[in-house]
């Protein structure tokens, strides 16, 4: 099936179908990733000879899926996107769509549709006659062509406003138009480049619950572009964070956040933690194996390990890390097999919901915690207190040192 993509100039082409590879389940008769990408490579030259945008990306997504690429600016995403799209030619690997080979396919061969950033909407038309833009130019006209626009309409909930002008909505009804003009065609997958970059805070907060909706309600595969953690958290079933043209990690927003696997995850997804401790000892817990760190005069460190880190014995060097909000703050030292850190509070502010206080160790270490307000929990520790850190062993994750980059490049 073709889709029509409208670019900011206004001039229209078919899009290619993006396809999430249905991530095969093995077996024969095993379902083909709506898109797939083999060893996908894209280098452009230079001056100073070929610079590599994107380095070996293998990728499925699997059919009906909310995929996001996530990273900051120059990682590789929307290069990533292009080539799914048929936009940018991969300069090795080869891309599948619903299992067939389509690395040499042209956009207009691809059963895919594309969404910018720039809603790109033909002014002279009222929001219905944009939406029926692309079904005019395969030839669906009459009744047909009123019902699928009708029907779409009421998706993105525009119902009301079909004889406006795009001059007349709000930048959030723009956006809606957008999309529903990119799905009235039925492709079998849905590109988005950072379609909500335009938009207010509260205003991509919201069409963030709306664009998950319309994709639940529409079956079809998403593939989205974004630098945003919390658009890609918020919205997606699996989310691949880029950094430097290659995936650092791919999983489910859950445990990107709670288990990432590089420094650069930890970093650049929510905020984190990380203090580089030798092993003293590891032991188990009856969940698997456990590192007891170094740590000060009455305190007390200790870190699940996993399998990426490879071998860690007596002596090694990790990285243990620990979000803001999972950390505890007490004037006394609590009890229990926790981890325990004291420190000094160095600076106190005042975020409305929660409260971020910066707490100095003795080794040297600057850590944040973020503190829930509540009605009793008002000035739990201000500016020079000595306190106690706490938290739980497992809600610590180890890192290798150097593990990925060691900072988030900015969006």
């Amino acid at each position: 099936m073709r889709v029509l993509a409208v670019t900011a100039d206004g001039v229209s082409t078919s899009v290619p179908a993006v396809s999430t590879p249905t991530v095969p389940t093995g077996g024969t008769g095993a379902a083909a990733p709506a898109i797939e990408l083999i060893g996908v490579a894209k280098d452009y030259a230079s001056r100073r000879g070929a610079v590599t945008a994107v380095e070996t990306v293998d990728l499925q997504i699997a059919e009906g899926e909310f995929f996001s690429l996530l990273g900051p600016s120059g990682c590789g995403k929307t290069t990533t996107l292009r080539m799914i799209g048929g936009f940018e030619e991969p300069s090795r690997g080869q891309i599948l769509l619903h299992g067939s080979d389509v690395t040499a396919t042209p956009p207009n061969r691809r059963d895919v549709n594309l969404v910018f950033q720039s809603y790109a909407l033909f002014p002279h038309l009222d929001v219905a006659g944009n939406v029926a833009f692309g079904l005019k130019r395969k030839g669906i006209r009459g009744q047909a062509m009123r019902d699928r626009v009708t029907n779409m309409l009421e998706l993105v909930e525009l119902g009301a406003l079909a004889d406006r002008k795009p001059k007349e909505l709000s930048g959030g009804q723009q956006q809606r138009v957008a999309l529903a003009r990119a799905l009235v065609n039925e492709p079998r997958a849905l590109l988005l480049d950072e379609p909500l970059g335009a938009l207010d805070l509260k205003l991509r907060e919201t069409m963030q619950i709306e664009l998950k909706r319309i994709q639940r309600e529409v079956g079809i595969t998403f593939v989205y572009v974004t630098h945003d953690q919390s658009e890609a958290l918020t919205m997606s079933d699996r989310i691949a964070v880029m950094n430097k043209g290659r995936i650092e990690q791919l999983a489910a927003p859950r445990d990107l956040y709670e288990r990432p696997r590089t420094r650069f995850v930890a970093g650049f997804i929510g905020t984190s933690n990380v203090l580089r401790r030798t092993v003293k000892t590891v032991t188990t817990d009856g969940t698997g194996p456990v590192a007891i760190l170094d740590a000060g005069i009455d305190e007390q460190l200790m870190v699940p390990l996993h399998d990426d880190l490879g071998s860690v014995t007596t002596g090694s060097v990790v990285e243990l890390t620990v979000r803001p909000e999972k950390i505890g703050m007490t004037v006394e030292r609590p009890d229990g097999d926790v981890c325990l850190l004291r420190g000094r509070v160095t600076e106190v502010v005042y975020l409305g919901t929660n409260t971020t206080y910066t707490v100095f160790t003795p080794g040297g270490d600057e850590i944040t915690v973020f503190w829930q307000n509540s009605s009793d929990s008002a000035d739990i520790a201000r500016r020079g207190d000595e306190v106690w850190l706490s938290w739980r062993e497992d809600h610590s994750f180890a890192l290798a040192p150097g593990a990925g980059s060691s900072t988030p490049a900015a969006a």
